[in-house]
């Protein structure tokens, strides 16, 4: 791995920093000079001996062979200040560096007389000090009504002016975020930031939509009264490069240009650089202050970036986020919060970033990090620590089950505890599906049916342990649960029967986690509606919202409390027409069809079927062999990407469990037009519907279709040409030789090379639930 530092320039940065302040940079190095001697990084005297050294030396650089006669005294002087100016940057440069510089110029700044109050605009904001911006801003939002719209424009443009500075500079987010954000929700901002630069885009979005809620239209639901944020603080994004170059780390940066194969194969060793790495003390320090506010508080520490959460770009799962228990020291407090920056910093230059950002035209783009930390959302219950309910919500519901579910209401995947469970594939689980025009219709029907598509594992911090772990529900949940009846039914023989109080609750009773409670609890779904509608109301667009929620259950209304955790606008397919599916079609040219949780979309002249066989998949014990197929079809992604394929194999695609599915990342399958999910009777396996996960937004973004056949489990959702995937010969020998010994697992069929030399399309309409994979007429393709 190439270690070579690439050249820096911290000197010469701070020099040009302080070119833009002419008049007070002898102020603002002065005060540079008190903080070397103040640290004991060099003394007065030492310095001063120093510069005069250096100023001799100029001088016989300068070729004056008698300096006494040849330079006046003033000139001498004249040189000294400006050796004194040189010395006071290299020194400062290589011992504290640009975070502490950023305070000392604010600090000088700020004792600037304050200009006269005033409702006229006598400065320009592009180059004013923070403090002129918001005393100045403030008076504007003081001002009586009248008064306040004839100075609206000046308004305006003091908080373009700040938002660019510390949010962002997207001008679709400005055009949202200037009509939506006071003077004092951004001063807020600007007191919670650690560090300088901008506070990313999932700290953008988050405090966006929050105070978009915090608004009281008075059309409905007062969502002001019920939305909150957790507390949160904001590592700006010029802390990443200050720890890169402290660390010797900034030769990374052009990992983005390499050949994926060596990305892959130096990340962890990237991980391991990094998490070696020391932070400057002023950021310590303001840490330290954060953990003494926040307490024994569990925090959780989120990557954002520029680009995440973007309009058009949501990088869902790109980057890392990492929960921390925060029970330990204080010293252990901050030694875990500080490897999860690193590793957070780290993730910028992992694999399926690098081509996500390659993939949509933003590799060059100079990607910087922010740290989005917030006081994790929950209450203790015995030894774990969780909320009642968390997940992602969608303001626009792309699947319908049933005929009756209106798109526009909204779309919920809700679970109990952490919302991992809901955005990430996880193992043999599923959270609850929630159509927010018909909260009670679900996907499933009979209580045995609920049952195995029903959450079982929570996501929880265990306070005794200090660590973040997973469990199964009944480590957690009891009859004494005080909230039980909202989340959970009691499965009794063939049927589920509501908790209407722990009065009726028996020993030794199965809970099932159906939310049934909730979701006819008007108030709580015209909450989560009203939220997602306002939401896309402001931002033009759909939605999703990762949120957490408190149960306040009150007498004789229970009340809610939304936290919002994240917010991004939301890609999403559109189809002009709705796919007609052809009809009497000769059944050997039908390769599946389904009738479940179909989406809507088409896709046409596929030549390569890749099959993974179902059932030699789960017939394999070597956990080897089913990470290779995952590799090989990662490389067979690349060698066909001039071409049109599908992917069709069993289980959870994407699942960290490779015994529940191909362990495949968005590296592996960007290039294909379907995925096809194929459930098929093995220990109960199924597939769960990926809309809301983050694999599923990647789906979507690379506009790949999901499909899933429920084979086995409901002989009418489904069918499958099974005959001819066994009969088709497998050409995965000829294109990829490296892989010949996996072909008794994995397909690769090539319609070239069949008889009158047949195309696939697939055909899938939602509104109907009917989807049809099938062979095309050959002379369509005969040249």
């Amino acid at each position: 791995m190439t270690t070579a530092p690439r050249s820096v320039t911290p000197t010469i940065d701070i020099y040009i920093r302080l070119a833009q302040y002419p008049v007070l940079a002898d102020s603002i190095r002065a005060r540079m000079r008190q903080e070397l001697f103040r640290r004991g990084i060099i003394d007065e005297n030492s310095f001063e001996a120093q510069v005069r050294e250096k100023a001799i030396e100029s001088q016989w650089r300068e070729r004056l062979v008698d300096p006494y006669g040849q330079e006046e005294g003033h000139v001498w002087q004249q040189r000294k200040e400006r050796v004194r100016d040189f010395q006071t940057d290299a020194i400062f440069a290589g011992n504290l560096g640009s975070i502490l510089l950023d305070q000392i110029i604010s600090e000088v700044l700020g004792n600037q007389p304050s200009p006269s109050v005033s409702s006229d605009l006598n400065f320009n904001p592009e180059i004013s000090p923070w403090e002129v911006l918001f005393r100045q801003g403030e008076i504007y939002e003081q001002l009586p009504e009248d008064e306040r719209e004839r100075s609206r424009h000046h308004l305006e443009e003091i908080k373009v002016v700040l938002i660019k500075r510390m949010i962002s500079d997207q001008l679709p987010y400005i055009g949202v975020a200037k009509r939506i954000f006071s003077i004092v929700d951004l001063r807020y901002i600007y007191e919670r930031r650690i560090g300088a630069g901008k506070i990313g885009g999932k700290s953008a979005g988050v405090m966006l939509a929050w105070r978009i809620l915090q608004q009281n239209l008075g059309d409905g639901i007062e969502t002001h009264q019920y939305v909150g944020v957790p507390d949160s603080y904001f590592i700006g994004t010029e802390v990443i490069y200050e720890f890169r170059l402290m660390n010797g780390l900034d030769h990374f940066m052009n990992q983005k240009y390499r050949p994926l194969a060596e990305i892959r194969e130096e990340y962890p060793h990237i991980v391991e650089a990094h998490l070696a790495g020391k932070f400057p003390e002023e950021i310590i320090t303001q840490l330290r202050r954060m953990l003494e506010g926040v307490g024994n508080s569990p925090l959780v520490v989120r990557s954002s970036s520029l680009l995440e959460d973007n309009f058009g770009y949501a990088f869902a799962g790109k980057y890392n986020s990492y929960f921390c228990p925060n029970q330990g020291t204080p010293e252990q407090n901050l030694r875990d919060v500080l490897d999860a920056i690193r590793r957070v910093y780290a993730s910028t230059l992992n694999p399926d970033a690098i081509l996500y950002r390659r993939r949509h035209g933003l590799i060059d783009y100079d990607e910087r990090m922010a740290i989005l930390i917030q006081r994790a959302i929950g209450k203790p219950y015995g030894r774990y620590y969780f909320p009642t309910l968390a997940g992602v919500g969608f303001s626009q519901n792309p699947f319908r089950w049933n005929s009756k579910i209106r798109r526009e209401d909204g779309f919920l995947r809700m679970v109990w505890g952490y919302g991992t469970r809901a955005v990430d594939r996880v193992s043999n689980d599923y959270p609850r599906l929630i159509a927010l025009s018909h909260p009670q219709l679900r996907p499933e029907t009979g209580a045995r049916a609920i049952r195995q598509y029903s959450q079982w594992y929570i996501d929880v911090i265990d306070i005794v342990e200090n660590s973040f772990k997973t469990v199964h529900i009944y480590d957690a949940l009891d009859e004494k649960y005080p909230l039980i009846r909202y989340i959970a039914s009691v499965s009794r023989d063939d049927y589920l029967q509501e908790i209407l109080s722990t009065a009726s609750l028996q020993p030794g009773d199965e809970f099932i986690l159906t939310f049934n409670t909730l979701t006819k609890d008007k108030t709580f779904v015209d909450l989560m509606r009203t939220s997602l509608q306002r939401l896309e109301a402001t931002y033009q667009r759909p939605v999703d919202v990762e949120f957490a929620i408190d149960i306040l259950p009150h007498y004789p209304q229970t009340e809610y409390r939304l936290h919002v955790l994240q917010c991004r606008p939301l890609s999403q397919r559109t189809e002009d027409t709705a796919v007609a599916i052809p009809r009497n079609l000769p059944p050997e040219r039908i390769l599946f069809t389904s009738h479940r949780l179909v989406p809507d979309g088409r896709a046409e002249d596929i030549r390569y079927i890749i099959y993974v066989e179902p059932q030699a998949y789960y017939g394999l014990h070597d956990g080897t062999v089913k990470h290779e197929i995952a590799r090989a079809i990662g490389r067979l992604n690349k060698l066909l990407e001039d071409e049109h394929f599908i992917l069709m194999g069993p289980g959870r695609w994407g699942s960290v469990n490779i015994d529940l599915g191909v362990h495949v990342t968005y590296a592996d399958i960007f290039n294909t037009k379907v995925l096809i999910e194929m459930a098929v009777s093995h220990n109960g396996n199924i597939p769960e519907l990926s809309y809301g996960t983050h694999f599923f937004q990647d789906l979507v973004e690379a506009e790949i279709h999901s499909l899933a056949l429920h084979l086995g489990t409901d002989s009418d959702s489904a069918t499958f040409n099974e005959e001819f995937f066994a009969a088709s010969p497998n050409c995965l020998a000829d294109i990829q030789p490296e892989d010949s010994d996996l072909t008794p697992y994995l397909k690769v069929i090539d319609l070239a090379r069949l008889p009158r030399n047949p195309r696939l399309d697939v055909l899938m309409n939602g509104a109907k639930d009917e989807a049809i994979g099938y062979l095309t007429e050959g002379e369509r393709h005969d040249k």
